[in-house]
């Protein structure tokens, strides 16, 4: 069901079939006993009977046309009016007495129009103007069973009609709390879809980012390595074999490596783990880094145990980084990679004499110390670079031991 119809259904007008049927039951009722009562046949009574009635019933069809769901206080005081006045005339004219059923409708209508409070009071007004009128117009009416029995039905016949009106009031407002809910269930809905998407969209490019992230960190390391003891061979060739033979040697190792790197990659896609020791990893980075351009040491210290994979794998992405940035772009003499492992954090340092650069242009010439942000912001770690022009340049990793929000399980 669309949620135009359960609006329309939750706003329809309670009960709009009882008023036409009781004015449709009184008026047949009311001709026909005006038609069998002992006595002579009165034309213009009987036409007077009927044309209250059909004004009645008219009355209903244009205020349901006009008013669907409700009609107006103002409005309704005014057509309350004018049917009771209708009414009094229809039981004036009526001979069968039928018609006294028509006030049956008086409390139903302000109860629906103006709320239980004026739905009740009249029907208790109603109640006593019956009583008030055999009071005054029958004699002695309380020896008469017939009287009673009236007076007790009239009663018991209004207080059903409270109690029917209150019954399809609360069905109305329980069919517009639940046309209510079934709103905020849609919207609650489309939000959740949205908030889906989106979700999607965020790990698709954090997926992508890492992504990045893991290539320009290992296979651009390890390329950059190959170009440098490539050139290193090439120069080394007439001059000393055994270094340009060695340059080659350390050239295929990080072509090892980058084919190692490719495949942890795919493994950690596929939620596979993997052994990993830093201290080994960085120990086979500098020695076969270490000879080139640059003199590179490595000091570490303290137990690596306890770490997670994804803090060990930052701080060796790091080092990767700043290792390639010192042969590329530094032209360091001396470069130093020192690890150490606490308690609560590890920090990692790696520290050039090269040309260093201004400090907060770091990340203008490409995604290497951006990538390194990103990679330890995530982990709730802190990156920190201290350079200067012809003052070198360090860089400081901390990672905490348990990582924010990482999913890898603790070595």
């Amino acid at each position: 069901m669309s949620s135009t119809s359960v609006r329309t259904a939750g706003a329809a007008r309670p009960m709009p079939w009882l008023p036409p049927a009781v004015h449709a039951a009184v008026l047949l009722g009311g001709l026909y006993g005006g038609l069998v009562t002992d006595g002579p046949v009165r034309p213009l009574r009987l036409t007077g009977f009927a044309a209250c009635l059909l004004v009645l019933i008219a009355l209903d069809r244009i205020e349901q046309r006009r008013y669907p769901p409700r009609t107006p206080p103002r409005p309704a005081a005014l057509l309350l009016a004018a049917r009771l006045v209708l009414f009094a005339a229809a039981v004036g004219l009526d001979r069968s007495g039928v018609s006294r059923a028509l006030f049956v409708l008086v409390p139903i209508t302000a109860f629906l129009a103006f709320g239980r409070r004026v739905g009740v009071a009249l029907t208790v007004a109603c109640t006593g103007a019956i009583l008030l009128g055999n009071v005054l117009w029958v004699p002695r009416w309380y020896l008469r069973t017939d009287v009673v029995t009236d007076l007790l039905m009239s009663g018991l016949g209004l207080a059903l009609a409270v109690a029917m009106a209150a019954i399809a009031v609360g069905e109305q407002a329980g069919r517009a709390r639940l046309a209510e809910t079934l709103d905020e269930l849609r919207d609650s809905h489309a939000r959740l879809a949205d908030y889906a998407a989106r979700v999607e969209r965020l790990s698709t490019a954090r997926e992508r980012n890492r992504l990045a992230r893991e290539f320009h960190d290992g296979l651009g390391h390890h390329l950059t390595a190959i170009a440098i003891q490539l050139e290193k061979a090439s120069a080394f060739r007439d001059l000393d074999v055994r270094i340009a033979e060695r340059a080659i040697a350390d050239a295929r190792w990080s072509a090892g490596r980058a084919l190692d790197e490719v495949r942890m990659s795919v493994r950690a896609l596929r939620d596979e783990d993997a052994p990993f020791s830093l201290s080994s990893a960085l120990a086979d980075l500098v020695r076969h880094v270490d000879g080139g351009s640059a003199r590179v040491t490595l000091d570490v210290s303290g137990e690596e145990r306890g770490y997670h994979i994804e803090s060990l794998t930052a701080l060796y992405r790091a080092a990767q980084e700043g290792l390639t940035n010192a042969h590329r772009h530094a032209e360091a003499h001396l470069v130093s990679v020192c690890a150490r492992y606490g308690e609560e954090e590890a920090r990692l340092v790696v520290a050039d004499d090269g040309r260093g650069f201004a400090v907060g242009r770091e990340e203008d010439g490409g995604f290497g110390l951006r990538g390194m942000r990103e990679r330890v912001d995530r982990l709730g770690g802190r990156v920190e670079v201290e350079a200067g022009p012809g003052r070198g340049t360090r860089i400081t990793v901390t990672v905490p031991r348990e990582p924010v929000g990482a999913e890898a399980v603790p070595r």
